[in-house]
């Protein structure tokens, strides 16, 4: 039976989750912003999605481009899980999975990383 969470709590979880990610790594994160939404319209089963140019990519014609974003999905994460524990850790997985895209990792080597 999936889990019942109201949006305000759900977006408590994505912003402790962001806070869990490296300083390091999130001084380095340019031009991105997280939303949280219940479903992507094309795909409703998605966890999340990262809508940008990733920063391996990005060139001189980036320049006063509109900020990347990271989608997480809150009805698609609640579908697929049973306890608020299960709920945090699939939010921080894929917060991390969708930063990572930010950075240019690719789904192959996230999952050799065991971030699947």
């Amino acid at each position: 039976m999936p889990i019942v969470m109201g949006r305000r709590k759900f977006e408590r979880l994505v912003s402790d989750a962001l806070d869990e990610v490296p300083p390091e790594l999130t001084r380095q994160m340019d031009n991105v912003v997280v939303m949280v939404e219940d479903r992507n319209r094309d795909d409703p089963s998605i966890l999340g999605l990262y809508d940008g140019i990733a920063l391996t990519e990005r060139g001189h014609e980036y320049a006063g481009a509109m900020p990347d974003t990271i989608w997480i999905y809150r009805d698609a994460i609640l579908d697929i899980c049973e306890t608020e524990d299960d709920v945090r850790e699939e939010v921080l997985i894929t917060v991390v999975h969708e930063i990572a895209h930010h950075f240019g990792i690719d789904d192959a080597r996230l999952h050799d990383l065991g971030w699947s």
